[in-house]
């Protein structure tokens, strides 16, 4: 019995000292956070400390917007400290950090809050041009950042200014979610806007909207012209008045403006011209027969002018035509202009052949000295008889059963 006692006695002796030890060693590995602070300005050093009872290194998980990362931490005086790595401080936002030793964790979290302050203004206009009227606008936006570039805190005051021919506009704003923004609406009258902004103390550089004038309406064309004569050879020159929107504004410089010609054969014709202060002109060399045009100015898609009537009058009344060279060589002229001077070289004349009421082959020149002359070639032209008729300035002439031999 005394024996049995004994073994009871020891045996209680040892789980008491096991439960001691265990007691012991949980009370070694307990770590616990010392550090309170939970706000940290952006750029400032961010140290975490935890108590912890024996010389043990668990590594500390650190994640953020930034990326993710395993922290090494040194020990003394029972404590933990573990830096944290300078990329994730300089960026705003929440850090969530987890500490785990064995089958214990810790976790939890920080704030990098940003800076009071900005270092530079990201600013951004468009688009870069806009139409006058009131109703058009650009969008103003604006990003000011720290020396670290990162977005100031909500709610930061971000004066706009911009001035427009004698006014001078400043707005506040406040930025949310990270930016400022702004519509900026153009005015009735066309012209240069410049924008500019400003917060805590720091500037934007100067930005340039254009406002531009809307679209044309209706406009008026006029001709003018050295005579009235179809001698192919004097330019006829197409002028608009000053094109203005329904505001008043002159268009901006460079604006197409299309002259249609519809002559009396119902061709049409077509040139081109842009404005300069408003004002387009374009020209047409004046045709080599009697006709008459008719002309409309557009804007493509915006707006037209009234119908010009231009009648051009024949210049050429009657021309000769000798044959010689075994009816081989062909002179036409002399061709006289309205005065009975000798027409301009480059009027154009047309030889035509037929053969048996067949049409064989067109020859095309030019005059020179007031004449034109063509030759037949035999290689081209057997001996045989033909069907000659010359045409030039709107008068035809046809000479029938003309042998070459």
């Amino acid at each position: 019995m005394l024996l049995k006692r004994t073994y009871i006695f020891f045996l209680g002796l040892i789980l008491l000292s096991s439960f001691a030890v265990a007691q012991e060693h949980a009370t070694d590995t307990a770590i616990d956070k010392i550090t309170a602070t939970t706000e940290y300005e952006v750029g400032t050093p961010v140290i975490l400390e935890f108590t912890a009872s024996a010389e043990k290194k668990p590594l500390l998980y650190c994640t953020s917007s930034f990326g993710s990362t395993l922290v090494s931490s040194t020990y003394s005086n029972n404590t933990l400290q573990y830096i944290i790595p300078e990329n994730i401080c300089n960026k705003i936002g929440v850090v969530n950090w987890t500490l785990v030793d064995g089958t214990h964790s810790i976790s939890g979290h920080f704030n990098i809050t940003p800076k009071a302050e900005v270092a530079k203004m990201e600013t951004y206009i468009g688009p870069p041009s806009i139409e006058a009227g009131g109703t058009d606008y650009a969008m103003l936006v604006i990003i000011p950042t720290d020396s670290l570039d990162n977005p100031v805190s909500e709610n930061t005051l971000v004066n706009t200014k911009h001035q427009f021919l004698n006014t001078e506009v400043q707005e506040p704003i406040f930025t949310k979610n990270i930016i400022a923004y702004k519509n900026i609406y153009s005015k009735k009258e066309s012209g240069r806007l410049l924008v500019a902004s400003e917060s805590l103390g720091v500037n934007s550089k100067e930005f340039t909207l254009n406002v531009w004038a809307a679209i044309p309406t209706a406009f008026t064309i006029s001709a003018t012209r050295p005579h009235a004569y179809a001698d192919s050879n004097q330019i006829t020159t197409f002028s608009t008045s000053i094109l203005k929107d329904k505001h008043g504004n002159v268009v901006s410089d460079g604006t197409f403006v299309t002259f249609f010609i519809t002559n009396s054969a119902g061709n049409i014709l077509k040139t081109i011209g842009t404005t300069i202060s408003g004002v387009a002109h374009a020209k047409m060399i004046h045709p080599d027969f009697q006709d008459q045009w008719q002309i409309r100015a557009t804007v493509d898609g915006m707006s037209e002018s009234q119908l010009l009537t231009l009648d051009y009058k024949r210049v050429i009344q009657d021309f000769e035509v000798t044959f010689s060279n075994h009816n081989r060589d062909i002179l036409v002229g002399p061709l006289q202009s309205f005065m009975q001077q000798m027409i301009p070289d480059g009027l154009q004349v047309d030889l035509l052949i037929y053969k048996d009421n067949t049409f064989v082959h067109r020859v095309t020149k030019t005059s020179f000295n007031g004449y034109v002359n063509f030759h037949l070639k035999p290689a081209i032209y057997a001996d045989q008889t033909y069907t000659f008729r010359i045409e030039t300035a709107g008068i035809g002439k046809t000479f029938n059963d003309k042998k070459l031999w």
